[in-house]
């Protein structure tokens, strides 16, 4: 044999035991299967992840704290609700919504009853204001009612929005919405000129006893230590009408009337007091 065939013959062997190979390698990467019996019932498949099962521990941690916490907590929760959502709701849907059990306390539920802020019709409860009202025009009908001034604490929680009106009210004119300097309380009154108020007898005294300064630069001072913008600047017109050279007028004094024998006396029955007549 000779050289040429010998080599032709060892390239054969080669492909031979290259496709050898190829066989065995694709026959390992193959799953492997177990034969079973043909009664046995088939094995379920595998989930491709592990069942996550809920851990619900937490949860019930805080149902139990709510309810063994104290009547008036488990009251807060539920006026809240009924407050921020305006609905009337169940004993059910109360415990659903706040894990308050009203059956279950009748501590909770008699407070509840007897609460001025809640209603209760039998089945459902629900937030009860102590002024009942829809809008922005049901709320100017209850201002006029009160001339001397309502306290904004009173309607404040009558329905979501009622702030807001107030504020839309005052920048309408249709009302005034003043502080009180000493309890720190808003007071809203009518803005209508017809309203007859009544004044207390002290406040007039307090009034009428407030001596007023005499030059118009201290009024100005004054209202503005009370946190009152004056309409006018005295203090700024008198330099400017100085800088122009205008001096400033002086007021003048009122003439004194002098009495004399022509002067109808009304008090000629204390004739001690005319002794000084001018002739």
């Amino acid at each position: 044999m000779d050289l040429k065939d010998s080599l032709s013959k060892f390239k054969q062997q080669q492909e031979r035991c290259q496709s050898s190979l190829a066989s065995i390698a694709a026959s390992a990467s193959k799953p492997k299967h177990r034969a079973q019996p043909v009664n046995a019932p088939s094995a379920p498949a595998r989930p491709s992840q592990p069942i996550k099962f809920s851990n619900d521990t937490e949860r019930l941690q805080h149902i139990n704290s709510i309810r063994k916490s104290p009547v008036g907590a488990q009251m807060k929760l539920v006026i809240e609700l009924l407050y921020k959502t305006r609905q009337a709701f169940t004993a059910e849907q109360i415990n659903e919504a706040t894990y308050v059990d009203i059956h279950g306390n009748k501590a909770v539920f008699d407070s509840l009853r007897n609460n001025p802020k809640v209603s209760y019709d039998g089945r459902r409860f629900s937030y009860k204001s102590k002024h009942d009202l829809k809008g922005k025009d049901q709320l100017l009908v209850l201002t006029r009612r009160f001339p001397e001034g309502l306290a904004v604490v009173e309607v404040k929680d009558a329905y979501p929005n009622v702030l807001e009106d107030l504020q839309a009210l005052k920048a309408s004119g249709e009302v005034w919405l003043l502080s009180n300097m000493d309890s720190q309380e808003d007071i809203v009154y009518p803005n209508d000129p017809k309203a007859k108020i009544k004044v207390d007898d002290d406040l007039k005294q307090l009034f009428r006893g407030i001596e007023l300064p005499r030059d118009m630069v201290d009024i100005e001072k004054e209202l503005q230590k009370n946190g009152i913008k004056p309409m006018t600047n005295t203090a700024k017109r008198r330099a400017a009408a100085q800088s122009n050279g205008v001096k400033p007028k002086a007021k003048p004094k009122k003439k004194q009337r002098e009495i004399t024998k022509r002067t109808k006396l009304t008090n000629a029955h204390l004739p001690e007091l005319f002794q000084n007549l001018n002739t």
